[in-house]
Parts: C-alpha cells; structure tokens; sequence
C-alpha cells in the first residue's frame, strides 16, 4: 500500500514562504494524481492544488493561485508545495494525497484520493 509522509511545515511570518515534501513509499506514484489540502481544526479539509500523473497538469483554487506552486518528481518518488507570500488565513495542517488516477486528471474532490500522509503543521504569524 502507497504511504505518504509530509514534511517542511513550521512557523514562517506573514510574506514569507515555505516548500512542503511529500514523500511516497511501499509503491511508486506512477499513474497517480497527488493533491494537497489543507484543514483548520474544526473545519471541513479544503483542496488546495492537485498534479496529474505526468506533471503536465497542475490546478488550484483561486485562494492560492499565483501564490502556491505544485510539482512532482516520479523518479525519486516525491511532490512538493511551494508556498510564497504566506498569509495567516494559510495557517493550517497540510496534506499530500494520491488519487489512483493517471490520464493526465487532476481531481478536485476527496473522494478519488485514496491515500493520505499524516499533514504537516503550517503557521503563519502576522
């Protein structure tokens, strides 16, 4: 079974910028889509960008276009979120998630990603 582990979350103060690693094991990510979302504790968990299987395709929300940029490298079986011009409402845990997916999609939605990593914290001081 796919495992997923985060890394690269902490503090970091308004403006500044932050690279979160996602690191796979067990199974390789060919033929998968990975997505990142985020959740605040005791809110719902929000889709913050996705990149298709190739790498070809990338997605965000408008809250982080232009801001975060997703990436992926198949060979050493790694994806990263850049973070630049954090803001304290980016404040959150952090999660990578492989969707089962290849085709090049890139799903928006929880239901087709079928593995998660731990999450890694993500503050941002004003």
């Amino acid at each position: 079974q796919l495992q997923l582990e985060e890394s690269g979350g902490g503090l970091v103060q308004s403006g500044g910028s932050l690279r979160l690693s996602c690191a796979a094991s067990c199974l390789t990510l060919e033929n998968t889509a990975i997505g990142w979302f985020r959740q605040v504790p005791g809110k719902e968990r929000n889709w913050v960008s996705c990149i298709s299987d190739s790498g070809r395709k990338t997605d965000y929300p408008d809250s982080v276009k232009g801001r975060f940029t997703i990436s992926r490298d198949n060979a050493e079986n790694m994806a990263y979120l850049e973070m630049n011009i954090l803001q304290p409402e980016d404040s959150a845990i952090y999660y990578c998630a492989a969707a089962p997916v290849g085709g090049d999609r890139c799903p928006r939605l929880e239901m087709w990603y079928a593995y998660w990593g731990q999450g890694t914290q993500v503050t941002v001081s004003s």
